[in-house]
Formats: C-alpha cells, sequence, structure tokens
C-alpha cells in the first residue's frame, strides 16, 4: 500500500489524534510567554509535521492554542470539521482539485475543536500543518466525547462518530 511506504519513507509515527506525522520543522528562535495568558514559558517562533491520515482512520476532535495551516500535498481530499468557541461548525474540504472547490491551503484558527477525515474509500491524504507560535503539546487538548457533547449538543452525531471516548 502506497501509505505504508510513505508512512516508511519519511519515518512518520502514530500521533495521538490519529494518522501519522514527523516533525520536520522546529525554528530556532523562541518567544517567551511569561506574562502571556494563553502561554507559559517559551515556544519557538514557528514548528511544521508532516500528516498522514487514512481511510481507515480520522483525526480526532482537539484544539490547539495557536493557529494551524493545513497545506495538501499527496492522495484523497480530507473533510476537515471545525466547531468555533462560540459553537457554530463548518466543513472544509482540503485537496488539490480547485476546480471542484477543494482548497490546498485551510488556517484553523487558534481554539477551534477540529477533526478531519479521508473523503475517498482505501485511500490516505499526505498534508504539512504549520504552527504560529511553534507547536508544544502542552497546548494540545483531545477531546473527550461526553463533555464536548454536553458543550455543543447540536453537534454530538458528528463529536460522537470523531472521537474516541
Amino acid at each position: 500500500m502506497l501509505a505504508e511506504l510513505i508512512i516508511n519513507q519519511l519515518k512518520l509515527q502514530k500521533h495521538p489524534e490519529g494518522g501519522y506525522f514527523r516533525e520536520t520543522y522546529r525554528s530556532e528562535g523562541e518567544i517567551n510567554f511569561t506574562e502571556c495568558a494563553d502561554f507559559s514559558g517559551n515556544r519557538n517562533y514557528s514548528t511544521c509535521i508532516y500528516f498522514l491520515l487514512t481511510s481507515e482512520q480520522f483525526s480526532s476532535f482537539h484544539r490547539i492554542k495557536q493557529d494551524e495551516i493545513w497545506h495538501f500535498y499527496s492522495g484523497s481530499a480530507i473533510r476537515l470539521f471545525m466547531i468555533s468557541p462560540q459553537g457554530d461548525l463548518t466543513e472544509h474540504i482540503i485537496g488539490n482539485d480547485l476546480l471542484q472547490g477543494q482548497n490546498p491551503q485551510l488556517v484553523v484558527p487558534a481554539n477551534h475543536w477540529f477533526a478531519a477525515e479521508i473523503i475517498e474509500p482505501n485511500s490516505f491524504a499526505l498534508v504539512g500543518c504549520t504552527v504560529a507560535p511553534g507547536f508544544d503539546f502542552s497546548d494540545f487538548e483531545l477531546a473527550n466525547r461526553q463533555e464536548l457533547s454536553i458543550q455543543f449538543p447540536q453537534h454530538q452525531s458528528l463529536i460522537e462518530k470523531l472521537t474516541r471516548e
């Protein structure tokens, strides 16, 4: 399977949200957030990863404190769902078929819950994700199915579909 070859070639490892990843860039420069309510400590200016998702998996609802930019590279288009802090649900298609309304880049704003799935069966997607200020796992929150459903009951069926617990 091509996805397995890419996973091996790019030396990807399993990601807690689902899929596979490898960090490819972390800036040398850092920002000190000692006086900032959103972050504590230092963050690199920016980070970037490869992220591969297969149609047998999904990227579970999660959120981070930074903006995250998705860049489409190869494979099937991805359907990405976002829930804003106010509860507004949006759906986006990340892919390279511009004539079908797909977008090769997408910005997920900070503090939005988001999840993704592959559109085509028996396929995969390879993307890149850039985060600024740089990603740190202390800024990552994986959704709890019950808690997110209580917070946004209008999206309960989607939350049940795209969370693991």
